[in-house]
């Protein structure tokens, strides 16, 4: 498989490349920064760009059979940009997989129903700018005619993979507080092989 990889200086997308990278896979990553890459990434076919330029995209995903994507939001709007023109690039070239990092904050809230997480009173921060972000990137997607899946961890902190979390679909599982990396990327990375959640987000916590 050969894969476009968009986030790869953050840190679940690092673990995503190291996986990728293990299992011999073609993977084209597009990156602002280059130079931020993690060392063992000289086989991947690097593009300097960035996912909020339309030529930047279509020249990094060409020829790809999937694409997964570890954007964050960076406090603009580079989820609400990159996001219709990843999008289109794949409608175009008939690429349908695609896998993105979101956060548990699009979930939907089991407290009140018919709001997300972020919306509602499971939420305890303060602040929604990013989460709103990543809620408008999950409409595109959803509205797309994509085999997605988007990834929802909630607090992420660093640490290396266990294999012993759990996930629940389009909600996050009961009393989940935290969730590594590492897990985190494991996890993403084994659904492109998987249908288990196509065209739905998953929770992820331990």
């Amino acid at each position: 498989m050969k894969l476009l990889l968009l986030g790869a200086t953050g840190r679940v997308g690092n673990e995503i490349a190291r996986l990728a990278a293990k299992d011999g896979h073609q993977v084209n990553v597009l990156a602002r920064t280059p130079e931020k890459l993690p060392s063992g990434m000289n086989a991947f076919q690097v593009y300097r760009g960035d996912a909020t330029v339309k030529e930047d995209i279509e020249q990094a995903i060409e020829g790809c059979d999937a694409v997964v994507s570890t954007l964050s939001s960076d406090g603009g709007t580079v989820l609400t940009e990159a996001v219709p023109l990843v999008i289109k690039a794949m409608q175009d070239r008939c690429i349908k997989r695609l896998l993105t990092i979101g956060t548990a904050g699009i979930l939907n809230s089991r407290t009140d129903p018919g709001l997300l997480r972020y919306q509602s009173s499971e939420s305890k921060r303060k602040l929604t700018r990013a989460a709103r972000e990543h809620h408008d990137a999950y409409l595109a997607i959803k509205e797309s005619s994509l085999d997605w899946t988007i990834v929802c961890p909630t607090y992420l902190p660093d640490g290396p993979p266990t294999g012993r979390y759990r996930t629940e679909k389009d909600f996050l599982p009961l009393e989940g507080k935290q969730i590594s990396t590492g897990d985190t990327a494991q996890f993403a990375y084994k659904q492109l092989s998987s249908e288990e959640f196509l065209h739905s987000r998953v929770g992820i916590a331990y």
